[in-house]
């Protein structure tokens, strides 16, 4: 009788158990951040390491392992170097380039099965991935891709890869002011921006190969953003693929635009800004990941 008494509590204990225990206890999402660089390496790249490992912290909606640059990526040598220091620079290039592919081994299918999304945080160039069918059917399956700043200027020879990131980076001018207009005020990164942001300063990429019929568009400006002529630019875009879900924003070149620390120097945008920023991102993420409400699209 004691027995079947303690047993009874026990089931009575877990039927009452609040719901929000039980939603704590499902598995948190895990992403893996990518910054690694063939081309242009932005400064801001720590600071966006920094800043998305605390938006997965303070949200708890997800946790973040990482595929850092490898150190010691030798400098150039100039044309007339000597034979000896052109030897010494093409060894010193081999060895770390097959640093790189060997970090980027988490990127194989097999270990993709660790994660439930990525995020391409301001990477450039043709990144030596192991497997790029791989890759693109391993977000198809159901997992999130997320694109930062120049995640659109990324493998402009792979024509599936700019078809799943929804377009692919053309140029830019000076950084400018801009006022992007929100496309969706529903969705979880635009939720919080009202009809117009204004943005006092950052770098505003022009797109090629890019469709606005096969996205949903969530920030655009209706004029260039230097030279003013009226048109049609895409800033920020979301999108399904297959069983996946894709978000990019180009914005996040400035390191003021990432982090609201108030003493960074030469501010040029508020704390208010790289707040919203910050929310815009993991709108994105959360989307993406589907932990947040879904938009009709």
């Amino acid at each position: 009788m004691k027995t079947f008494l303690i047993a009874l509590a026990a089931v009575l204990a877990l039927i009452s158990t609040p719901s929000s225990i039980v939603k704590a206890a499902e598995p948190v999402k895990k992403i893996l951040v990518v910054t690694t660089t063939t081309g242009f390496r932005h400064s801001s790249i720590p600071t966006g390491e920094r800043i998305i490992e605390d938006l997965a912290k303070q949200s708890g909606a997800f946790t973040v392992d990482f595929i850092h640059q490898p150190e010691g990526k030798p400098a150039l040598v100039r044309t007339n170097a000597t034979p000896e220091a052109q030897a010494a620079y093409k060894a010193a290039e081999e060895k770390w380039e097959e640093q790189l592919k060997q970090a980027l081994m988490k990127m194989s299918p097999e270990s993709l099965k660790n994660y439930d999304g990525v995020i391409f945080l301001s990477t450039t160039g043709d990144l030596p991935i192991p497997d790029k069918e791989g890759f693109l059917n391993w977000i198809k399956s159901g997992k999130a891709f997320i694109g930062i700043h120049s995640a659109g200027d990324t493998f402009h020879g792979w024509p599936e890869f700019i078809d799943m990131i929804g377009g692919e980076f053309k140029t830019h001018g000076p950084q400018v002011g801009v006022d992007c207009l929100n496309e969706d005020p529903q969705h979880p990164a635009t939720a919080h921006l009202g009809k117009v942001w204004t943005i006092p300063q950052e770098e505003i990429y022009q797109y090629k190969n890019y469709d606005p019929a096969k996205v949903h568009e969530l920030l655009v400006m209706d004029k260039h953003p230097n030279n003013k002529t009226p048109g049609h630019y895409p800033v920020s875009w979301c999108r399904d693929y297959g069983k996946g879900k894709v978000f990019y924003t180009s914005l996040g070149h400035r390191e003021d635009i990432w982090d609201a620390d108030p003493n960074i120097a030469d501010r040029k945008n508020s704390v208010e800004i790289s707040k919203a920023y910050q929310a815009h991102v993991l709108g994105g993420i959360r989307w993406a990941l589907g932990i947040s409400t879904q938009t009709s699209h």
